[in-house]
């Protein structure tokens, strides 16, 4: 007993020292990496100037309150923000996450609190605490303007498209990456599969995860169907805005309207789809609940792979900056939260990546060909290089975060329509997105079905078990037929 309470006690002490000692060197990296970030930001905007001849605004400057005038954007930053233009019908009215250019660094972070304490000590002079009152009752308005999105926007409203299809010098411009760039060429690339004889019976649209492509289904899932679903289904997987062969605008905020929209014009009015099943991965679980949530009557089934869903706590007022945390928490461990750290708050880090990676695609798909002897599925990877780093950037905060506190709302308005089945698949060893969010999509729904698939992790779900998950899928589809 005494020897049990011993280990018990010595096990406590570890996980303190390591939960200390994990916290401290994070402090120190990302003390580091701020300042990388920030150094990286003048380097870009000088090189923009070098190259682009153009002055590239980005989020790093703070929001500053200001009166607004015609053609300006407003921009309210109570937990949902938006960008309203005032003189152009080309964008009225936007919602993007705060997150985009509220990332306090950790330095700052530091000082805003003491600076609150000490502010705190102070205000027991009557006298401070008076004015103090005074000035939170006079703060009256809840829009502020961020000036940095204004300067991004309004080089934007009025141009020609023309210029916007031209990419920046950090992006790839090959052939291949640029195919888009077409008077002609204003949807999204769609892979489909039809029935070779007969009239399909309905459709199916699967949306893939972020930084990946269509290339994710139609190399796993497309050649598995049975002859009996390539007979009765018309299969079609998109590349979405920004992403695999998909139109990849500079002048984009990458928003879930624009996602949305796109999926609409590409699919659904090009093919004239009505009755239809959404199966959907990672990231693209947000945009297929969104679907579901406009179109009931036309929705019969939602497969989710991996869903990100964090429910916001009651009380929390920043649902986007909570979201953000909860998928990077600014740690070097787990690696996998150190990845989604650097991912989520580095603007310029993480376009240097994609500068060194995406634009020399073509040189790293051929190194890992020679290396590895075409033993490595590639198309993982030509999905992985296939996008630009303003659309990875926007994407990642206008869908995940962005949408924090909406996606209940969505989930609500499937729970209400008994007429579409959900049925949702984790890995188990999945790290990048806990098998806690899709628990948590169930109590939402409780008519979902969970299926945890025992060793496998986010990708591996599917790469590698396709034949089986071709088989499940079609027994899903079947079964909404069957009701």
């Amino acid at each position: 007993m005494q020897m049990s309470s011993v280990m018990g006690k010595t096990k406590i002490l570890l996980t303190m020292s390591a939960r200390f000692i994990n916290e401290a060197i994070s402090f120190l990296v990302f003390c580091f990496l701020d300042l990388v970030d920030f150094l990286l930001c003048f380097l870009f905007k000088s090189v923009d100037m070098l190259f682009d001849s153009e002055f590239r605004p980005c989020y790093c400057s703070s929001a500053k309150e200001a009166i607004t005038s015609s053609g300006k954007i407003l921009v309210s930053e109570q937990g949902e923000s938006k960008i309203v233009s005032l003189s152009s019908t080309k964008l009225m009215l936007e919602d993007i996450s705060d997150t985009l250019y509220s990332r306090p660094s950790l330095v700052s972070e530091v000082s805003r609190l003491t600076m609150n304490e000490l502010k705190r000590l102070k205000l027991e002079d009557p006298v401070l605490a008076q004015s103090k009152r005074g000035n939170n009752n006079s703060r009256c308005s809840s829009f502020t303007v961020n000036t940095t999105i204004v300067e991004m926007l309004q080089g934007k409203i009025g141009k020609h498209d023309v210029n916007n299809q031209i990419p920046r010098w950090s992006d790839c411009d090959c052939k291949e990456c640029c195919s888009w760039i077409q008077p002609s060429k204003t949807t999204l690339y769609v892979k489909s599969q039809f029935p070779t004889s007969g009239e399909a019976r309905e459709d199916v649209l699967f949306i893939h995860g972020f930084i990946s492509s269509s290339l994710f289904w139609t190399e796993t899932l497309f050649p598995n169907f049975s002859s009996e679903a390539k007979s009765n289904y018309r299969l079609f997987a998109v590349d979405l805005l920004g992403f695999g062969k998909s139109p990849k605008p500079s002048e984009s905020l990458y928003t879930l309207r624009e996602h949305l929209d796109m999926i609409e014009k590409s699919v659904l009015e090009a093919h004239k789809v009505e009755s239809f099943h959404i199966v959907a991965h990672s990231l693209g679980s947000i945009l297929a609940l969104a679907l579901a949530a406009k179109y009931p009557q036309y929705v019969k089934s939602i497969t989710l792979l991996a869903p990100p869903y964090y429910p916001v706590p009651k009380g929390e007022t920043q649902a986007t900056q909570y979201v953000m945390r909860q998928i990077a928490p600014r740690r070097v461990w787990p690696p996998m939260a150190f990845g989604a750290s650097l991912v989520c708050w580095y603007e310029h880090i993480t376009r240097m990546i994609c500068f060194l990676i995406c634009k020399n695609h073509r040189l790293w798909l051929f190194l890992t060909r020679l290396i590895t002897r075409n033993r490595v599925r590639t198309f993982l990877l030509e999905g992985f290089f296939s996008h630009t780093h303003n659309a990875a950037w926007h994407t990642l905060h206008n869908i995940i975060c962005g949408t924090a506190a909406k996606l209940g709302t969505y989930l609500e308005k499937v729970k209400e329509n008994p007429n579409c089945k959900v049925t949702i698949f984790h890995g188990k060893n999945d790290e990048v997105i806990p098998i806690e969010c899709s628990y948590d999509v169930v109590r939402m729904i409780p008519s979902a079905e969970l299926r945890v698939i025992d060793d496998k992790d986010h990708i591996t779900i599917v790469v590698g078990r396709q034949k089986d998950f071709a088989r499940e899928l079609e027994e899903i589809w079947n079964s909404t037929n069957k009701n």
